[in-house]
């Protein structure tokens, strides 16, 4: 299969996984939303940055040193499998003890039985990361998607039924231990690979002289993307921090179907032509805009129907979170450049580099939490803005000295798309005005709203002359163009 055609598939398969589970994911938490109140969501929201550090540790950036390594062989594999194996029970012991000091910490007491039973999903995971790496290398995600997709609904199933008897928190750690175990299983039954018994020491040190520096800036990474749940979770009561990691999810949500979905992708695609600095720019470029193009207008829109879009969804003891939404949706336009930018460092191999910029950006992160943690709740919301919008121009610099694509000029090449999409959010907001005075029911405000700006935006790109429509046109007819 031609690098094209794999693109193509992987692309088509890999956007079938995210949005099945995604919206199954979605339509799941919907619905514990309505079972469940803010501050249960809030409780396992603070322990969100251990289960971050603990994946982070557990993988040690060996995954990504063995899709780069395209002569990985059976020694690779196995080697990492039983690092991973162990290294989780290490993990896991370590969160084991120390559980109860985190319940003390966020005085919760709760926290220390949750975080033990919570724990023994890094153990689960560890159990089929290489299966799923091969897949990912192979861009096999046809595959990924038929285990992710059952093991989501079973772990829903688990969830809603424990939640709607009235197990409140315990209905979400059960349905997130059940869907990694279920995950693991499909994955070793559908996968032909098996670990070999030998561990080299030689293998080991190839990809851990990768890995840890990714390793390391993963775990500067998870800090602090979750410092802010840490803050807020001792600062403030359950319920703001359940707020804050709701209004979050539904950012991430258009976020990690289109950017997440396309960076299984492209982190492949740019390793296999990362000797080809014009055309790995030319590709980056493309899928730049186009991703930009997908999840700009989505969240705007998103943002503008924000109220009668939770009142609808998650009822009226979840409107709290839609100023928090709001102001998260400006980040998450930003996501993109972070990913992919971050991916040309790892492609080329500079690790060092990677690390080197995590440390800067986290102490710039340090400074503008201080800063901003003054004004309180909202201040510390601008706060992830403003150092989004700093690690913007950190990660493209860097990046772009490689293939010659630098921050200003990326942003060029995106801002026809961004003023279409801003003229849409006017064009939107002006509708809903309208539609509020004749008091339109919620469901209907959003039916309207989305649909005339989906239209409007569409036409605006052609009129425009917009690549990225016409891209993601190619793409949806087979017909994509490197």
């Amino acid at each position: 299969m031609t690098l094209r055609k794999q693109a193509i598939s992987g692309m088509a398969w890999t956007f079938a996984q995210q949005f099945s589970t995604q919206g199954i994911g979605f339509l799941i938490s919907v619905v514990l939303a309505r079972l469940l109140l803010p501050a249960e969501f809030g409780i396992i929201g603070m322990i969100a940055i251990f289960m971050g550090i603990g994946a982070a540790l557990v993988d040690s950036g060996l995954a990504s040193s063995l899709i780069r390594t395209p002569e990985a062989n059976q020694d690779d594999f196995s080697t990492v499998f039983y690092f991973n194996i162990v290294g989780s029970i290490l993990i896991y012991l370590i969160l084991y003890l120390t559980a109860p000091f985190v319940a003390n910490f966020f005085n919760q007491a709760i926290l220390t039985q949750i975080t033990r039973v919570y724990g023994i999903t890094f153990i689960i995971n560890a159990f089929s990361t290489i299966q799923l790496t091969r897949l990912t290398q192979m861009m096999d995600f046809k595959t990924q998607m038929k285990v992710s997709v059952p093991a989501l609904i079973g772990g829903g199933v688990i969830g809603i039924t424990l939640a709607y008897r009235g197990h409140g928190v315990w209905s979400l750690v059960w349905m997130r231990v059940f869907q990694s175990f279920l995950n693991s299983l499909l994955l070793w039954i559908v996968t032909k690979w098996r670990p070999s018994l030998v561990f080299n020491i030689e293998k080991f040190k190839y990809h851990f002289n990768f890995g840890y520096k990714l390793l390391l800036s993963a775990l500067l990474d998870t800090t602090f993307t979750n410092i802010y749940t840490v803050i807020i979770g001792k600062l403030f009561a359950p319920a703001q921090l359940g707020f804050f990691t709701r209004a979050n999810s539904v950012v991430q949500l258009p976020v990690q179907n289109i950017s997440g979905a396309l960076n299984k992708v492209t982190y492949p695609l740019f390793a296999s032509i990362k000797d080809d600095n014009v055309r790995l720019k030319k590709v980056y470029k493309q899928i730049m805009q186009m991703v930009t193009y997908l999840i700009a207008p989505i969240l705007i829109i998103m943002g503008i129907l924000a109220t009668p879009l939770f009142r609808f969804v998650f009822t009226e003891k979840w409107l709290p979170a839609v100023p928090y939404f709001q102001i998260l949706c400006i980040s998450g336009i930003l996501y993109p450049f972070h990913v992919y930018n971050l991916n040309i460092l790892n492609v080329k191999g500079r690790s060092d580099l990677f690390l080197k910029l995590e440390i800067i950006k986290k102490i710039l992160s340090v400074i503008t939490i201080l800063i901003s943690i003054q004004f309180g709740m909202y201040g510390l919301l601008w706060g992830v803005v403003i150092s989004s919008v700093l690690a913007l121009f950190i990660n493209a610099h860097f990046s772009g000295k490689f293939i010659q694509y630098y921050g200003f000029e990326q942003i060029k090449d995106v801002l026809p798309i961004l003023l279409i999409g801003s003229i849409v959010g006017v064009i939107v907001w002006s509708l809903d005005q309208i539609l509020i005075y004749y008091t339109i029911m919620d469901l209907l405000r959003i039916l309207l709203g989305a649909s005339f700006g989906v239209i409007s935006y569409i036409i605006m790109s052609i009129v425009f002359k917009i690549r990225s429509f016409y891209d993601v046109k190619n793409i949806i007819t087979k017909d994509f163009k490197e």
